[in-house]
């Protein structure tokens, strides 16, 4: 009996989501807003520190906001949604 099914070329996906760049830049995003996490207790942890509670609270919120527009900014490129 003869094998009558035919071979189909393999198919070809644009997958985006699959470089290396993306997770190495989620990775950067990730580090950047655990250190804004930790930037703002850390006047929690050092008492002489109390008198710049501001100061770290407005660093570690500003790294968390960089950070969020990192990780947005990859999630929608995966998503196909950046300019090209």
């Amino acid at each position: 009996m003869e094998n009558t099914t035919v071979e189909r070329p393999a198919k070809h996906t644009d997958n985006n989501a699959n470089r290396t760049e993306y997770y190495v830049s989620l990775t950067v995003a990730i580090v950047i807003g655990l250190i804004g996490v930790f930037i703002r207790f850390v006047p929690d942890v050092v008492p002489a520190l109390d008198q710049l509670a501001s100061v770290f609270s407005w660093i570690a919120n500003i790294a968390i906001i960089i950070a969020s527009y990192l990780a947005f900014k990859v999630v929608f490129a995966i998503l196909g949604f950046s300019k090209k």
